[in-house]
């Protein structure tokens, strides 16, 4: 899925209405759906560039890198597994998160101020470095096999 149609998920989660009820209710013509489309776009693309990113340094100021083990370790201890699986694979209460997860600046973004069924982690509650290690972990995770490549399913 491209980055962009996540984002626009993420957005659209936000709003406070359904979209098809604010285009019934404005009775926007085409031309209002393609201007407020291209707004949104070019809103969400410039949030992503803007450096959002929480931003991690050492004690002494240097930047630190991010270690998936911690991030495994972080993502059990704060329960991210509960709804999304062990391996970020999604349940019946979290969506998929890996592989490919999304990127950090709207990871970080929707944590802190998810309105949806999962409750937003402030960083008293989960840290900046445990947040891009968490993103870490997921970009660690492999590539489920084929479907070709089992045996036992040809």
């Amino acid at each position: 899925m491209p980055i962009m149609h996540k984002l626009h998920r993420v957005v659209r989660r936000a709003l406070p209405v359904a979209p098809a009820a604010v285009w019934a209710t404005a009775r926007a013509t085409v031309w209002s759906k393609a201007w407020v489309a291209a707004w949104v776009t070019a809103w969400v693309t410039a949030w992503v560039t803007a450096s959002f990113a929480p931003s991690i340094v050492t004690a002494q100021g240097l930047p630190r890198t991010a270690s998936a083990e911690n991030g495994k370790a972080a993502y059990v201890k704060n329960g991210c597994w509960q709804c999304h699986g062990f391996v970020g694979q999604g349940g019946a209460a979290g969506p998929k998160l890996a592989p490919n997860p999304l990127p950090l600046a709207a990871l970080n973004a929707f944590v802190r101020n998810t309105t949806g069924r999962m409750p937003p982690y402030q960083e008293a509650v989960l840290s900046n470095a445990d947040l891009v290690d968490i993103h870490a972990y997921l970009q660690s995770l492999p590539l489920p096999a084929d479907v070709k490549s089992i045996p036992l399913l040809q």
